[in-house]
């Protein structure tokens, strides 16, 4: 519960204040009697804020997450708990920047009253909804007490997404793991024979080729490792033309996260100041909601320091960025990426036509619309 005199209130009782001193000290009846008329309009104000409506209020969303486009619909739930008729009220429900203002009609003893409301959901962002307040005031808005009935909600507005069932198989490894030049006696991919050192596990003795050539051999393997995929979102502001070009790259990073967790394979999303979580795409899905540029986000040329970083032991690495960074800038980005991970620089450009450039194991590729992104996968499997 809180009081609150607004600027305009404050005004007219300092003006109130003024004009009764004058009107003692100078003997100004007019000052007088205008001071008297304006702290009584003061006071009138702050007794029709007193009072306590009997209320029980309830918030629901039909649903806490939605895509760009659908309508988040929702409930408030009015129930008059007191023993006597509430009169007619008011109540705010802030939806984000904005407050809707909601009326309560008079209410009988146990009566309830429902207000549904829509939100319009045109841009990816984390709505809060809530808390809803029962306002009380004057009708000139000097003065309003209100009281909070219900906690805040956060409304998800996720990112567009598009299907790539079948379009990264390749490039997203299975289990059975990504080799590496890294050579081991003991791992499953089997490499080489080399000649025995004293030492050597005997269960790894090849016996058909030491009986051949007369001297023990045993295997060497490849060290193998369980696949996992960084994804890395670029964002500094400089590295984008306008909103929507970071919009199709967000999509894009939440469109290969998904279908990396659908797949059950290991996944690090590092985007704005931290990782986001990855347990299933609900949640991916909520964090990429509230992702934004920053002057302090990073850029396109420290994309490759984070993988390094934070994920060193990623076999795959797409790193998403703007139309704004140059080749160079995208080539020197990579370059502190392990070698031996398989790099993918993502480029989203509104508008422009999906090219794909590889050397070794860097691909540097280019996309204008969410759509073309099944099709930029295959191109890099490929």
């Amino acid at each position: 519960m809180s009081l609150r005199i607004s600027p305009l209130g404050w005004g007219v009782a300092a003006v109130a204040v003024v004009a009764l001193v004058l009107g003692r000290r100078f003997g100004w009846l007019e000052a007088a009697a205008l001071g008297a008329a304006l702290a009584a309009v003061v006071v009138v104000a702050l007794l029709l804020t007193t009072g306590r409506s009997r209320y029980e209020v309830r918030l629901d969303m039909a649903d806490r997450r939605v895509r760009i486009g659908e309508r988040a619909v929702g409930r408030v739930e009015v129930r008059n708990v007191g023993r006597r008729r509430a009169l007619p009220s008011r109540i705010e429900l802030p939806v984000g920047a904005a407050v809707a203002d909601l009326g309560v009609p008079a209410l009988a003893a146990g009566a309830t009253h429902d207000e549904l409301f829509a939100i319009p959901t045109s841009r990816r962002a984390v709505v809060v909804v809530g808390p809803v307040r029962s306002v009380r005031g004057d009708p000139f808005g000097l003065a309003r007490r209100s009281v909070v009935w219900t906690q805040p909600v956060d409304l998800y507005v996720h990112p567009l997404l598009v299907s790539l069932a079948g379009a990264s198989s390749g490039l997203l490894r299975d289990l059975e793991g990504q080799s590496t030049r890294d050579l081991s006696d003991s791992d499953l991919s089997f490499h080489a024979l080399r000649d025995y050192v004293a030492g050597d596990d005997r269960r790894y003795i090849h016996w058909r080729t030491t009986a051949r050539r007369g001297s023990l051999m045993v295997k060497q393997f490849e060290d193998t490792r369980r696949t996992q995929t960084a994804l890395v979102l670029a964002t500094d502001p400089r590295d984008y033309a306008d909103d929507d070009e970071f919009e199709l790259a967000v999509s894009v990073l939440a469109s290969v996260g998904v279908q990396t967790i659908r797949e059950e394979r290991d996944l690090a999303v590092l985007a704005g100041p931290g990782s986001l979580r990855v347990q299933t795409p609900a949640l991916l899905l909520d964090d990429c909601s509230g992702l934004a540029v920053a002057p302090s986000g990073a850029g396109a040329a420290l994309l490759g320091r984070r993988v390094a970083r934070e994920a060193p032991d990623a076999s795959v690495a797409m790193l998403v960025t703007g139309s704004v960074p140059a080749e160079s800038d995208l080539r020197l980005g990579a370059r502190h990426v392990a070698t031996g991970t398989r790099t993918v620089v993502v480029r989203c450009e509104r508008g422009a036509e999906v090219a794909v450039r590889t050397q070794g194991s860097l691909s540097l590729a280019t996309i204008g619309t969410l759509d073309d992104l099944p099709r930029l996968m295959r191109r890099v499997v490929a």
